[in-house]
C-alpha cells in the first residue's frame, strides 16, 4: 500500500491543476510575443523602404543640384559661395 510519503513523491512528478493553468497562461503570452514580433517585422520592412526612398531622393537632389550649377556656369552666374 502507498503511504503519505509515496503519494507526495507522485505529486511532485505529475503536473497539478495549477501547473497546467500556468502553462496555458504562458502559451497565451507566447502568442502575444509572436504578434509583437510580426509587428516589429512589419515596422522594420517599412523603415527599410523609407530609408531606401530617402537615399534615392538624396541622389536625385544631388543630381539636380549639379545640373543647376552647370547651367549657372554656362550663363555666367556664380552660385558657389
Amino acid at each position: 500500500m502507498l503511504d503519505q510519503k509515496d503519494i507526495e513523491k507522485l505529486i511532485e512528478v505529475f503536473a497539478t491543476k495549477e501547473d497546467l493553468k500556468e502553462a496555458t497562461e504562458n502559451l497565451a503570452t507566447k502568442g502575444d510575443i509572436n504578434k509583437l514580433l510580426a509587428a516589429v517585422d512589419t515596422y522594420a520592412q517599412k523603415a527599410d523602404t523609407y530609408f531606401q526612398e530617402m537615399v534615392a531622393l538624396a541622389h536625385k537632389v544631388d543630381r539636380l543640384e549639379s545640373w543647376i550649377l552647370q547651367v549657372a556656369e554656362k550663363v555666367g552666374i556664380n552660385l558657389k559661395a
